[in-house]
């Protein structure tokens, strides 16, 4: 499929928060809040996707064993720390999966499908969209390796490191994929122009995000708990009159360790004990969005 269409820019006219029609959510709660946590497939014999530790003596070396650990430990230790920790407080979230993920580290896919958790398509292998050879056949992939686990397609998408290219919104469209996450510019859901079916952008975050936390601005521990908390108090008192949407964004090698995972269940209880917040999944929000 070779179709290209719009630009990019083009895709979500411009639209002011003020003055929209108000949304609501039916059980009265004011502020929607999503919790996704991005499981990925760093392959050993490529350029790591990002690292922790610089090349000695400036010499890149390949494979690059020392940051694929650091992610590998992510997924054999990291992932189940933050498991645990949703499982306890009986949050359901979204994972944004690559879709190798399910042949690659089984029992991470079967544990998430176990607990009801919502599958997300995040490409085949994480690396973005624009140096895909074929990228229509790797989202097929992904939808395809989803499905032998979950029996359905994924309703939503988040592309590694939010790449798109001018055309992804219509491959993604033509798959099945009803919602992105790629498109941090809001804090309500919007439409996207899509053919053969427009879109919606569920919110997201690069800032409520451990990447650009922990792995970017190098911050502390207790940053991710601080800045979520003061983004969970305003978001609550800008969602009085029409609701709106905050995502928290989490990767096992990141939140997973043990000098930052509690920062994480704190951010998780204060949340919870919010009377005006619900906790929902990328597809309930999709759901709702489309209803109103």
């Amino acid at each position: 499929m070779n179709t290209k269409r719009a630009l990019l820019s083009d895709r979500a006219p411009y639209n002011p928060i003020a003055g929209r029609p108000s949304l609501k959510l039916p059980s009265g709660k004011k502020l929607a809040v999503w919790v996704i946590v991005n499981v990925e497939h760093w392959t050993i014999a490529n350029a790591m996707p990002r690292t922790v530790l610089p090349p000695p003596m400036g010499q890149p070396l390949m494979p690059d064993l020392a940051n694929w650990a650091w992610h590998e430990y992510g997924m054999r230790v990291g992932f189940w720390r933050i498991f645990d920790a949703l499982k306890e407080r009986k949050i359901t979230p979204t994972m944004a999966i690559n879709g190798i993920v399910c042949s690659s580290y089984p029992a991470i896919a079967q544990a998430a499908f176990k607990e009801n958790w919502e599958f997300m398509g995040h490409g085949y292998v994480q690396g973005p969209m624009h140096r895909l050879e074929d990228q229509y056949r790797e989202i097929e992939k992904t939808v395809e390796a989803i499905t032998s686990i979950t029996g359905k397609g994924p309703v939503g998408w988040e592309s590694p490191g939010l790449t798109e290219t001018d055309s992804t919104l219509d491959y993604l469209s033509a798959n099945g994929i009803r919602y992105v996450a790629d498109w941090v510019i809001d804090d309500q859901p919007c439409w996207l122009d899509a053919q053969p079916q427009k879109m919606v952008s569920v919110p997201y975050t690069v800032e409520l995000n451990d990447i650009p936390v922990f792995a970017l601005q190098n911050h502390s521990s207790d940053e991710f708990y601080q800045r979520g908390l003061l983004q969970l108090e305003r978001m609550i008192k800008d969602s009085q009159e029409s609701t709106r949407v905050m995502a928290i964004s989490v990767h096992p090698y990141l939140t997973g360790v043990p000098h930052r995972i509690a920062g994480f269940e704190k951010l998780l209880d204060a949340v919870l004990k919010e009377k005006d917040v619900e906790v929902m999944t990328g597809e309930a929000i999709y759901n709702w969005f489309i209803n109103q």
